[in-house]
């Protein structure tokens, strides 16, 4: 009985063991990923706070001898990013209000009516998931010539107002998660379904609303091929495409890429800011999404 007892407590001991050891295995690759999945934006923020040669010298160094914190200055007073960043923050705010309430709206009416043909026109819907983007460049741009939308912000708010295929795959779902009976007390208590809408499907929906809104503001905030297409002038330029003048060499023949680093790290910022202080609506909205429908 002592030798069953010794094996026993040898066995558990073992594998106590191996699944510290497949633990700590485990800990150390995540985190190898994560320090490789950090090392790029390391470096473009290493790299805006040298001088140009110091990027440009071999064998490259990780940290800035002396870091240049004017190098955000020159960058935003050389390719004037003061006139690009209002320019995205008008594309991006319009553009956002308008994805986020056609979504939802569209979202709601997929959540909750019964009518006849709902799930072909939700899966045509999804359809445009699957899309490229560089099958329809074309004929929007055909499009918006002929309406004289060209070289202005409208081809790229205009279309956000038409909702948005994973936004309203988001929100549906989610929708789907909270219970049809608060709709059917509110219809017995005479709710109208705008009421419903507003006052119990809203505020339930505020982590799905905010992954949306994160999205949607990353996704029209960094959009370069849109603006490259649709806009023609300079001063109509947003902050991607504002970048391009912060490329290449000074007139002296100095290199400028300490300077695009800079201006790279000015147009990252406030997606930065935005996803650090939403970042738990962003996770409750993904996680809850997926509960039920």
């Amino acid at each position: 009985m002592q030798a069953s007892t010794s094996n026993r407590l040898r066995t558990n001991s073992w594998y106590r063991t191996r699944k510290e050891i497949g633990n700590t295995l485990f800990l150390l690759f995540t985190a190898l990923l994560s320090i490789s999945f950090l090392f790029p934006f390391v470096w473009a923020i290493s790299s805006s706070l040298k001088t140009g040669f110091e990027v440009m010298a071999y064998p490259p160094t990780l940290l800035p001898k002396v870091p240049q914190w004017y190098n955000y200055v020159q960058a935003w007073q050389e390719a004037d990013l003061g006139r690009f960043f209002w320019n995205s923050a008008i594309v991006t705010g319009l553009s956002l209000i308008g994805q986020v309430l056609s979504s939802f709206v569209v979202a709601y009416g997929f959540a909750r009516f019964r009518f006849p043909g709902r799930e072909l026109l939700f899966i045509l819907c999804l359809s445009g998931l699957m899309m490229p983007v560089y099958v329809t460049i074309i004929p929007l741009f055909t499009m918006f010539r002929a309406l004289g939308w060209i070289n202005t912000f409208k081809p790229l708010i205009v279309p956000t107002y038409f909702g948005s295929a994973f936004a309203i795959f988001l929100l549906r779902q989610f929708i789907q998660s909270i219970p049809l009976e608060f709709d059917e007390s509110a219809l017995i208590d005479g709710a109208s379904r705008w009421t419903i809408l507003t006052r119990i499907i809203t505020p339930n929906c505020q982590p799905a609303l905010a992954t949306v809104a994160i999205v949607g503001f990353m996704t029209s905030w960094n959009a370069f091929l849109g603006p490259l297409i649709f806009i023609d002038s300079a001063k109509n330029y947003t902050l991607p495409l504002g970048l391009w003048f912060l490329k290449g060499t000074i007139d002296d023949g100095l290199p400028r890429d300490h300077l695009l680093m800079a201006g790279a790290m000015i147009t990252t910022f406030p997606v930065l800011l935005i996803f650090v202080l939403a970042q738990n609506y962003f996770i409750e909205g993904i996680v809850m999404s997926g509960i039920k429908g």
